[in-house]
């Protein structure tokens, strides 16, 4: 073990956990899960053993471990490395793909920009608890994505009666997110209001919006954040009001949302106002 080893975890929500870790060295023995683990190498390179041979993912490649499958790990350069993990319940990824088996991806290090993107954004707010719909975001956008490399991607076709059916449950699930916008919203609720299951929600929702439900809930939360700065309510105040954890992920959000931070949001409309 090398002074510089950290590990950081959080536990499983909803059939999903996160580790961000670093090694100088040595860093597993062999073991194995049951669950997926998805992993991104944010820098150095590290090697695991995995199904008879060795493996090496290097700074910006993702790594796809099945579950049950033997495996270990150890830097494979002086600097040692670092990288993140999901750890992903298989049940909650055939759930996502309306009971498909679990997908095998035969290349388990690639270059693949798209998962590494999901990676980068499931830990952007990291150790920070996820919301329940981003959690069903990020499970149905795996399950996509690790379906599309898989050997047998499964083809899914909904008749007419059903696309309409689905319209309408999409539909009252976005009207529920405006109507109880700013505050966080269960998964359950959803499910109820739609009457779709969390992750044909999501598959739907995408569809017909273009974005996630979690996405869009962000969205209407920074909205109403956007006019209670613009009467004057102090940031501390708006974040807790809009249901953010506290001011700077009301930034972080705000930022990414509108091109300007909260308080240059605040000033600039206390200038328009004048």
């Amino acid at each position: 073990m090398c002074a510089s080893d950290q590990i950081r975890f959080e536990p499983s929500h909803a059939g999903l956990q996160r580790l961000s870790a670093r090694f100088g060295g040595h860093a597993y023995d062999l073991h194995r899960h049951e669950t997926y683990a998805v992993g991104l190498t944010l820098w150095g390179a590290q090697s695991f053993h995995y199904r008879g041979a060795l493996r090496t993912s290097a700074a910006g490649q993702v790594m796809v471990i099945h579950p049950d499958e033997a495996h270990d790990g150890h830097a494979t350069v002086d600097a040692g490395f670092a990288y993140r993990m999901l750890y992903v319940d298989p049940a909650s990824v055939t759930a996502a793909l309306d009971g498909a088996a679990p997908p095998f991806v035969r290349d388990v290090v690639a270059d693949d920009p798209a998962l590494g993107r999901l990676l980068r954004e499931a830990f952007a707010q990291f150790p920070q608890v996820l919301e329940p719909l981003a959690i069903d975001a990020i499970v149905a956008r795996l399950a996509e994505l690790l379906s599309a490399r898989s050997d047998s991607a499964p083809k899914r076709r909904t008749g007419k009666t059903a696309h309409r059916a689905a319209h309408h449950a999409v539909g009252r699930a976005r009207d529920f997110l405006v109507a109880e916008a700013p505050r966080i919203v269960a998964s359950e609720e959803l499910e109820k209001v739609s009457g779709l299951d969390r992750f044909a929600l999501s598959r739907h929702f995408r569809a017909a919006f273009g974005t996630s439900p979690h996405r869009f809930q962000v969205g209407q939360r920074l909205v109403k954040a956007q006019a209670l700065i613009a009467s004057g309510m102090p940031l501390s105040e708006t974040a807790a009001a809009t249901g953010f954890a506290d001011q700077s992920h009301l930034t972080r959000h705000f930022s990414a949302r509108f091109g300007l931070t909260p308080g240059r949001w605040a000033t600039l409309s206390r200038t328009a106002a004048a």
